[in-house]
């Protein structure tokens, strides 16, 4: 029995619950709206969305969707309402898609993991994860690996293969 592994699956399952010690640096993702594949990309300078709403108004059901689904994890105030923006729609919208995860696929993040000891930075890009710990190292999966794994569950295009 691999003793190591096991812990690292329970810190993982713990890391999961505790969202807030997970901080989103950036991500992409393919959003399936009611008549559009949209993309989606938050980083430093903001969020950005490629539908007319967003373009029009600098806000979003998609965004809004992104921001109800992983707000303890964004560590940003949502983006106000807009004059102008129908926001009883865009809010029902966002709630909506929220809960139908299976419109988002994520493309890339980077994410930082507060941990007890150190930060540490995991990221995906092109179906592979990365971790910059040392147990990801030897074993091309780690605590923070597999809890984004199973945070975003169905949201990756497939189960990320590690690089070795």
């Amino acid at each position: 029995m691999d003793y190591g592994m096991i812990g690292k699956i329970e810190k993982a399952k713990r890391y999961a619950e505790e969202r807030d010690r997970i901080t989103f640096n950036s991500l992409e993702v393919e959003f399936k709206g009611n008549n559009n594949v949209y993309s989606i990309s938050l980083n430093g300078s903001g969020w950005q969305c490629s539908c007319p709403g967003f373009h029009s108004h600098s806000i979003c059901p998609h965004v809004m969707a992104m921001e109800r689904l992983f707000k303890p994890m964004l560590k940003r105030d949502p983006l106000p309402y807009t004059p102008g923006q129908n926001v009883v729609s865009d809010v029902e919208k966002s709630k909506r898609y929220s809960e139908e995860t299976d419109r988002i696929r994520f493309a890339a993040f980077d994410v930082t993991f507060h941990g007890s000891n150190n930060d540490h930075h995991t990221n995906y890009n092109t179906q592979s994860m990365q971790c910059d710990c040392d147990f990801f190292h030897t074993r091309h999966v780690c605590s923070h690996s597999m809890a984004m794994e199973r945070i975003l569950m169905k949201m990756l295009p497939k189960q990320p293969v590690s690089e070795e």
